[in-house]
């Protein structure tokens, strides 16, 4: 048993590692040809693969390997991030790190990211552009502490969504030294958002506890109406 996952594990490994062979080559062409068949192709020529064989290590083809590339990133963003001294960080400054280190990840390969922004916006890319969207956020969350189980999960991620997107547009059309418009830029909006998710959290879980709230309210009138409707109703009786 133990020989056989050991066996799975080297195929899964190998599989990666031919994964990312064939990316780091196709992104060459990426930039031309944007995320598909015809760059996975290039790259497999590149490679001097066998004719088939790119479609065998990207069977689900252009978008896989835009998945593997943001996974690539995201690993590479984590990593960077592992480097830094978060304990001493506030959290706004964590999530900008995570945004900025993912950015930092995907900066050899701009013209890609931008061909990237072209691919998930086809309806039939959308759902996978958002599965990526999704796990890179996530992965700034974790890393910088987070441990919401309740809506917070969702609503700081939704927003870290809104937050990475824009700053990513921003970037891929930012001409200044070392992007520093760009961090400009993303300082303001995380700054934006936690206001907003300050007075949203208050509202919702305001809202939360209306049921609650609500509850004990019915419950006191109903003992109420009972405790003054027994004399009346047994008077009746009588």
């Amino acid at each position: 048993m133990a020989e056989t996952q050991s066996g799975r594990d080297t195929e899964v490994e190998k599989r990666a590692r031919q994964q990312r062979s064939l990316l780091d080559a196709a992104l060459r062409h990426v930039p031309f040809d944007g995320w598909s068949w015809t760059a996975i192709d290039a790259g497999a020529r590149d490679l001097a693969l066998a004719p088939g064989e790119a479609h065998r290590v990207f069977p689900g083809g252009p978008q896989e390997l835009v998945r593997v590339f943001s996974s690539a990133a995201d690993a590479q963003m984590l990593e960077t991030l592992e480097g830094l001294d978060f304990g001493a960080m506030k959290i706004r400054e964590k999530v900008a790190a995570g945004v900025r280190a993912r950015l930092d990840a995907v900066a050899a390969h701009r013209e890609a990211v931008r061909r990237g922004v072209t691919f998930f916006a086809l309806p039939q890319n959308a759902a996978v552009g958002l599965a990526c969207l999704y796990r890179t956020v996530d992965a700034i969350w974790y890393a910088a502490g987070d441990k919401a189980t309740d809506y917070n999960f969702y609503t700081k991620r939704a927003l870290l969504a809104g937050v990475y997107s824009s700053t990513l547009l921003f970037w891929l059309n930012d001409k200044s030294e070392e992007f520093a418009a760009t961090w400009a830029f993303l300082d303001r909006r995380i700054g934006e958002v936690l206001n907003v998710a300050g007075r949203l959290g208050k509202t919702v879980g305001a809202a939360m506890s209306l049921p609650d709230r609500l509850l004990a309210t019915l419950t006191t009138a109903r003992r109420g109406v009972s405790r003054r409707g027994r004399g009346p109703l047994r008077s009746a009786r009588r």
